[in-house]
């Protein structure tokens, strides 16, 4: 009886859900978007320090379904969007679930400038339809949606709430812990912000920026302190993300942790893949804002430890 309990009482949430899914599909077929589905189970990954995935008879289910879509979009595929359940190892928190759901959309012929006023128009449609307004009310903050957005680079960032520079914080190997500390919780407080240009080693996938190739064009998107969607210009140079990939991937067997086969086939499709750039969305954590909710688990059906 308590878990049917539990589950009637998040009835309102699981409608919230359904609704901003209804939504936001709509949102992509209006601008032309194609929505696919890729396979979960695939024979590598990116090889990403910080994430950790989950194996399956050999093969890996996907932390991003990234790889595959972008080979779709070098395929021809233009404007594409989907959303999927997606997996990884050692995520479990108020806001981290180790099976969550990811919205991810890529266009041809665009860059991470094109992505943030995409992310504007999304939430605004968002907030229009489930009857909002212009401003969101989450765990009594109230957030402004008018665009533009905050806009603050990484430097600037650390600059204003941690005191210090982004090369003493990765000198210090320290940058997370500040960032996680420090920076995030005053990033989307009146108002939604990109948190952008971050440095060339916290961005494998990324575009290096022509003005600076110390830096990579990548945002996240924040919104009352919590992190909803990390984006980027693509990397297209098939032979510099073969490098990075060398890097993570000796990085990642010098921490003790499990090798990763190279993504052959992905990294053949990036010499027809042209500019472009992409996105992946949390969107656990975005009913989570729409819903006022603190806990992840209050947003979706069955959180693992009632399984």
């Amino acid at each position: 009886m308590d878990g049917a309990w539990s589950l009637a009482k998040k009835r309102r949430a699981l409608q919230l859900r359904a609704k901003i899914l209804q939504e936001l599909r709509q949102f992509f077929i209006v601008r032309g978007y194609l929505e696919v589905e890729t396979p979960c189970l695939i024979p590598a990954t990116a090889p990403e320090f910080y994430i950790d995935t989950m194996t399956c008879q050999g093969w890996f289910l996907h932390p991003s379904p990234e790889l595959c879509m972008k080979r779709l979009l070098a395929a021809g595929y233009d404007k594409i969007f989907q959303s999927c359940r997606c997996f990884r190892q050692h995520e479990r928190g108020n806001r981290h679930l180790p099976e969550f759901t990811m919205l991810e959309w890529y266009r041809r012929d665009a860059d991470y400038w094109d992505l943030m006023e995409e992310c504007e128009d999304l939430i605004l449609h968002l907030a229009a339809a489930l009857d909002y307004g212009a401003a969101l009310s989450y765990q009594g903050q109230i957030i402004r949606l008018q665009k533009p957005w905050e806009r603050i680079t990484v430097q600037g960032a650390f600059e204003k709430y941690a005191a210090l520079s982004v090369e003493e914080a990765l000198s210090g190997n320290c940058f997370d812990e500040v960032l996680t500390d420090r920076v995030e919780p005053n990033l989307g407080r009146e108002r939604p912000t990109f948190l952008l240009d971050y440095p060339l080693a916290l961005g494998s996938l990324a575009r290096t920026k022509k003005e600076d190739p110390s830096l990579v064009e990548r945002f996240e998107l924040y919104v009352a302190g919590m992190e909803l969607a990390n984006a980027f210009t693509e990397l297209t140079d098939a032979q510099e993300q073969r490098r990075r990939f060398v890097r993570e991937e000796d990085d990642r067997r010098r921490a003790g942790k499990p090798p990763y086969p190279a993504p052959e086939r992905f990294l053949a499709s990036l010499g027809d893949l042209g500019e472009s750039a992409g996105i992946a969305l949390g969107l656990d954590r975005l009913v989570m804002i729409f819903a006022d909710a603190l806990h992840i688990d209050d947003v979706v059906a069955f959180p693992p430890e009632t399984l």
